[in-house]
């Protein structure tokens, strides 16, 4: 699959940035530039508003099966060119390529989903309260969206957005993370070959995202904005959205905890801590990022964690056999370095890792972490990195509030055969996402999303579609009437 990054996708042509200037993407794993990418700026976000808005009415007004069969193609395609995207992945985000080839499945399943989703979107009728009315419910088009996406994920949160966007009707403008824009890219490369109407999507990466997203906020005709990134960020976005009223919808950070019972099954909860730790290095929002151990079982499982995370090769997720790639930049090495450096301080054990390992590329080795206490950073706040931080526990209802003891509510795991447990703690843990002895409960079909300070609103499942839907009801009066 060929693309050229020397050009953006603005209104469903390539072109150059406004400014004529370039910025370079690196690869994690080397250091080296990969490529030039048009470094666009408030301009091109203009562009890429007055395309969309151009084409608006015309696209809301498509048949349901008309972008079914946009979406579906598109699906199709990413699975054709897995092999070409995950290699695009790998090169500029850094996660191993068998890794990344997963993702690639797991983002155009969205596409897959929302293609059947686009035929589902149904009206009502409600009983009136006169005999000569009739209380009508239809659904519409919310309007111009915008989706802004980070890098550690950078298929999978596009199409996350993108999928019920377009089913729904709505044009959509991507704000790609300028670490990561090569995959945007490539997306809209397919979404060009498949029909998608021209203004419909734009791709919009720049050095400056701050200055790109303004024009955007400010524009009243963007009525829908979906951001998946940090709290902080979040929250500004949040401010800037009420002058205009636009819809939002936000997956932020998580302080996801991971907590094994003594009755549970011991060789499935590693299995699935590893899943839930090191998948993309750890720099997932649902990572886990505190591992809450009954005491009882505290050491087996700690030995047990141990063998597994040592036994994973690190290095470029090009090379074969390759599981643990690089981190996305040196901010990241340094913050994972500072969590350590500060519960080393603070009476932790490191008997794992604990260092970066490879010179070249911004690598840090798998971590573990025993003596771990509430008072340490790595507790408080997101890692983000392959360190995995274990803290016994004594009794559920200390667990449980220890765990919930964060601003954050975006994923939770535990794991028990306990039934009783199992549907207590689904209730009592103050989290949207929860995995009962499932270190991997993200799936297309499932309403992905937090509580409390990690978010708003959902994606995936049919609650996805919504977000993009207005819901309008029509009383029509005379129906009795036999002049109407």
């Amino acid at each position: 699959m060929t693309i050229d990054t020397s050009l953006l996708f603005i209104g469903g042509e390539w072109r150059t940035a406004y400014s004529g200037e370039y910025f370079d993407v690196l690869n994690p794993a080397t250091e080296e530039v990969i490529a030039r990418v048009p470094d666009a700026g408030p301009e091109d976000m203009k562009l890429a508003i007055d395309a969309a808005m151009a084409v608006q009415d015309r696209f809301a007004n498509t048949t349901a099966t008309q972008r079914s069969k946009i979406l579906l193609a598109a699906a199709n395609l990413m699975y054709e060119r897995a092999d070409d995207l995950a290699e695009i992945m790998t090169r500029e985000e850094g996660k191993p390529f068998l890794e990344a080839k997963g993702e690639v499945a797991y983002a155009a399943s969205f596409l897959e989903w929302f293609a059947e989703e686009a035929k589902r979107v149904y009206g009502e009728t409600i009983p009136a309260n006169t005999p000569d009315k009739r209380i009508l419910v239809i659904k519409r088009p919310a309007g111009l969206s915008l989706a802004i996406t980070p890098w550690n994920f950078p298929a999978a949160m596009i199409t996350r957005k993108l999928g019920p966007a377009l089913a729904a009707g709505c044009p959509m403008i991507v704000k790609p993370s300028e670490l990561t824009p090569l995959t945007a890219l490539a997306i809209a490369k397919i979404f060009s070959e498949v029909g998608l109407p021209k203004g419909a999507l734009s791709v919009v990466v720049g050095k400056d995202p701050v200055s790109l997203v303004k024009v955007a906020m400010d524009d009243f005709h963007v009525r829908k904005v979906s951001f998946t990134g940090s709290t902080a960020v979040g929250k500004l976005l949040m401010k800037q959205a009420a002058d205009t009223m636009k819809r939002v919808s936000f997956e932020l950070g998580g302080q996801a905890p991971f907590i094994v019972f003594q009755d549970a099954d011991l060789n499935a909860a590693v299995e699935n801590a590893v899943i839930a730790k090191m998948r993309s290095m750890g720099e997932s929002c649902v990572a886990a990022n505190r591992i809450y151990v009954q005491r009882p079982i505290l050491e087996s499982f700690t030995d047990r964690l141990v063998a597994k995370l040592s036994a994973l090769r690190i290095g470029n997720g090009m090379e074969d056999g390759v599981q643990v790639g690089p981190l996305i930049e040196p901010a990241a090495v340094e913050k994972v370095e500072r969590h350590v450096a500060d519960a080393a301080e603070k009476g932790a054990k490191i008997i794992l890792g604990g260092s970066r390992g490879i010179e070249v590329g911004y690598f840090y080795q798998p971590t573990v972490l025993t003596n771990v206490t509430d008072s340490m950073l790595i507790t408080q706040e997101e890692t983000f990195g392959p360190v995995a931080a274990i803290i016994p526990f004594d009794t559920e209802e200390e667990v449980v509030e220890r765990a919930n003891h964060t601003h954050h509510g975006l994923a939770a795991y535990y794991f028990t055969r306990d039934i009783g447990r199992v549907f207590r703690l689904s209730e009592k843990l103050q989290f949207g996402i929860l995995g009962a002895n499932d270190g991997l409960p993200s799936t297309a079909q499932a309403p992905f999303g937090g509580i409390k300070e990690s978010g708003l609103g959902r994606e995936g499942g049919h609650h996805g579609i919504d977000e993009y839907l207005d819901v309008k009801y029509i009383s029509l009066g005379g129906i009795l009437s036999e002049n109407t």
